[in-house]
């Protein structure tokens, strides 16, 4: 037998080696101990980098983004083990646009320490959906007052703006029983409502350091439902990510920019406004039925009126519809309403004038009574694991408590036209639990005050609810000048046993029209430096200038101003939704 030459056997493993493993040639040359830097490794965050291990295993991981200059605001967190080993690297985030951006990284590395410096240089981040803007694409941001105690503090801004393409999407809703051939189906639900996102986070120094690539995930020059919408209900999980709802999708993203995106379940649609989560890890999503049958037989889209529990494997655990629990016949309360801000939808012309309800409106998003018009509004959704319960700000109608087995354990809101559910209404009541002289909508000798179109009731940290009272409806009526409204912070404390209600504080009365934000907001008690945190997201919403979200952090004592930021949206009356402190030692380090 003839012998083999090695030589030209090693050749030909080599090219069937070489053939097999095509692709896996290695990747950029490694910095220091560790592998390469990739900037933007999911395609969503442009301002984040990954460290790659180079096959090393690292632990006891610690990140500084240093500030820009002298006094920049630094960014330092944690990465725990189980981070590392999800991303395969080290999660930078905090970088500076088109920037080189200095980082210092400490590790242990097979049991001994390091600290290494990178220089990671950024581009420009672009914002194609936005036209008429500044010379930049990052928005304009001015910063009041900082407190040097809050120098540290980061907000996660969540706005949005409008397409110069509009909203060109909408259902069809099934024709009404009886209806002819010819007549056209109405128009059903609020698949319009649908707006470009514009997520960010600001430092106090008024610097954008974390941004949000939409074009990852939106297409807003695509007529494809699935891939548009609005994105909002931004809450942090337990496991560093952020949930969100936009249209007819949920998921989490974390500020790396990995996004999980699931569809609705089947027979619902557009989501928006909230997200939440059960202790359970369970999704409470405010969404809306498509095909819902009315009393008359007739089928619509809703609006804003239903809340499903969702498994993170995508079962529907639960629904409440709230058509069956509340009453969506109450037209006195909706004809209060401010024609020119009921959502993020704003009329400039009908600033301050009254809502027109009428009986015969097409079915959609319009402010209307019962199934398949904007009667409830919910915006947001606060899980009570206490009594397994959940707490809705129902815009249009107040604040109501909704047991696991559907009925009402208390309604926070002015006693008027509830009707069978008066007796579920709260009884104002003084610190001592006297009962106040309230009546209706008013009350005398006192601070007391009800929180009418609110948006954003949460539980604290203390037992309270805050609630950010936006006060467009006050007293159910528009005012003489327009001049005359107010927002505030509130919070109440409620006892469910007494069925009264309590306002043990309350801020932004002081501020008057300059405070005032009509619409969107948010607010919330931070136990870590004893503040009531809010956003203002449409302050000046009626103004050509560019609408104002105001940051503010306010000493719960004292009730001086900590820190005030105002972030501003180039597009004239377009509406920012919330913002969030944003706590880094928790983003990856789990």
């Amino acid at each position: 037998m003839k012998k083999s030459t090695p030589l030209k056997l090693s050749l030909l493993s080599l090219l069937v080696c070489g053939i097999a493993n095509a692709g896996s040639f290695p990747p950029a040359p490694a910095f220091g101990e560790l592998g390469a830097v990739v900037i933007d490794p999911y395609r969503l965050s442009p301002l984040t980098a990954l460290i790659g291990l180079d096959s090393h295993t690292v632990s006891d991981v610690h990140v500084m983004v240093h500030g820009k200059g002298k006094d920049g605001v630094d960014i330092n967190y944690d990465v725990s083990n189980t981070s590392v080993n999800t991303h395969d690297g080290i999660p930078v985030w905090g970088l500076y646009s088109d920037h080189a951006n200095k980082v210092t990284v400490k590790f242990k590395k097979d049991g001994k320490s390091f600290s290494e410096d990178y220089t990671i240089i950024t581009n420009a981040v672009s914002n194609p959906y936005i036209d008429s803007r500044n010379i930049t694409a990052l928005p304009q941001v001015k910063v009041t007052t900082v407190d040097q105690k809050f120098k540290d503090r980061l907000y996660l801004v969540n706005s949005n703006t409008y397409s110069a393409d509009g909203a060109n999407l909408n259902w069809a809703t099934p024709k009404p029983i009886g209806a002819k051939f010819t007549d056209p189906a109405p128009a059903g639900g609020a698949m319009p409502f649908d707006m470009p996102p514009l997520t960010y986070v600001v430092d106090t120094k008024g610097e954008i350091r974390w941004w949000m690539n939409s074009e990852n995930f939106y297409d807003g020059f695509d007529i494809d439902a699935n891939k548009r919408g609005s994105l909002t209900g931004l809450n942090l999980t337990k496991q560093g990510t952020y949930t969100f709802v936009m249209g007819q999708s949920y998921g989490e993203f974390d500020l790396m920019g990995r996004m999980t995106k699931s569809r609705l379940p089947r027979g619902y649609i557009d989501a928006s406004h909230e997200i939440n989560q059960t202790d359970k890890g369970n999704y409470l999503i405010r969404a809306a039925k498509q095909n819902y049958k009315r009393a008359d037989g007739s089928y619509v889209n809703t609006v804003r009126d239903h809340i499903i529990e969702v498994t993170p494997g995508g079962d529907v655990v639960d629904v409440w519809d709230l058509n069956k629990i509340l009453d969506n016949t109450r037209e006195d309360v909706l004809l209060a309403l401010d024609a020119g801000a009921v959502c993020m939808n704003v009329d400039v012309n009908a600033q301050g004038k009254t809502v027109e309800v009428e009986q015969n409106a097409p079915f959609g998003d319009l402010v209307g009574v019962g199934a398949g018009r904007n009667w409830a509004h919910v915006n947001s959704v606060e899980y009570d694991a206490s009594d397994d319960s959940i707490i809705l700000s129902v815009r249009h109608q107040g604040v109501v408590k909704i047991s696991r087995d559907k009925q009402i354990k208390w309604i926070l809101s002015p006693n008027v036209g509830w009707g069978k559910l008066a007796n579920k209404v709260l009884t104002p009541v003084d610190s001592k639990g006297r009962k106040l002289n309230c009546n209706g909508v008013r009350c005398e000798g006192t601070d007391f005050d009800w929180s009418f179109s609110q948006h954003d009731a949460k539980l604290s940290s203390k037992g309270t609810l805050t609630v950010y009272d936006n006060g467009g409806t006050r007293g159910y009526e528009q005012p003489a000048l327009k001049s005359m409204k107010y927002s505030r912070f509130v919070e109440y404390k409620i006892n469910e046993k007494k069925g009264t209600v309590e306002q043990v504080w309350e801020y932004g009365k002081e501020r008057g029209f300059a405070w005032f934000s009509p619409i969107t907001s948010n607010t919330e008690y931070r136990a870590d430096r004893d503040t009531m945190f809010g956003f203002g997201g449409s302050v000046n919403i009626f103004k050509k200038e560019g609408t104002i979200g105001r940051i503010s952090e306010i000493d719960y004592k004292t009730k001086q101003v900590k820190v005030e930021i105002d972030v501003i949206n180039d597009k004239a009356h377009a509406p920012h939704y919330r913002a969030l402190i944003v706590e880094p030692n928790s983003l990856f380090n789990f």
